[in-house]
C-alpha cells in the first residue's frame, strides 16, 4: 500500500508569522499550535464529511517549523497558488503584494503564464493562471 502525503513542512525563522502569513493567503485556518510548531489545514477538514473521507483521499496540510539559518538558495520544492475559474491572477498577485509578498526571479522568462512570488522569509511559489480544477 502507497504511503499517504500528509503534509508540507515549511521551515521558517519565525513560526507565528509565516503561519499567519500564509492563513491569510489561503484562508486556512490553524489546527494546531505551539511555539515550535503552526500546522494550517484546509477549512473543509473541520467538517464531519471530511472526517468521513477516507485519509489516503484527505488534502495535505501546511506545518510550519523553526530553523536557526534563514533561507539562502532557490527552493527545490514550492507551491502552485491558482486562483478561481472566474478570478483574476493580476489581482491575486496584487493582493499577495500588498500583504507582503515580493516578486522573484528563478529564471522562469517574460512569455510564461505564471507569476513568481516569495513570501516574507523569501520562500519562492507561484500564482498560476485562472483554474476550475
Amino acid at each position: 500500500m502507497p504511503v499517504r502525503w500528509y503534509s508540507v513542512v515549511i521551515d521558517c525563522q519565525d513560526v507565528v508569522a509565516q503561519a499567519d502569513w500564509w492563513s491569510q493567503v489561503l484562508g486556512w485556518p490553524k489546527a494546531y499550535e505551539a511555539e515550535d510548531e503552526v500546522v494550517l489545514i484546509p477549512p473543509h477538514a473541520f467538517t464531519d464529511a471530511y472526517r468521513e473521507t477516507p485519509p489516503q483521499e484527505r488534502g495535505q496540510g501546511l506545518v510550519f517549523v523553526p530553523v536557526p539559518e534563514g533561507k539562502t538558495v532557490k527552493n527545490r520544492l514550492h507551491l502552485d497558488l491558482a486562483p478561481g475559474p472566474d478570478d483574476d491572477q493580476a489581482a491575486e498577485v496584487q493582493r499577495l503584494l500588498d500583504m507582503g509578498a515580493t516578486r522573484a526571479d528563478v529564471g522562469q522568462g517574460e512569455d510564461v503564464s505564471w507569476v513568481v512570488l516569495a513570501d516574507p522569509e523569501g520562500n519562492e511559489f507561484c500564482v498560476l493562471s485562472a483554474r476550475d480544477i
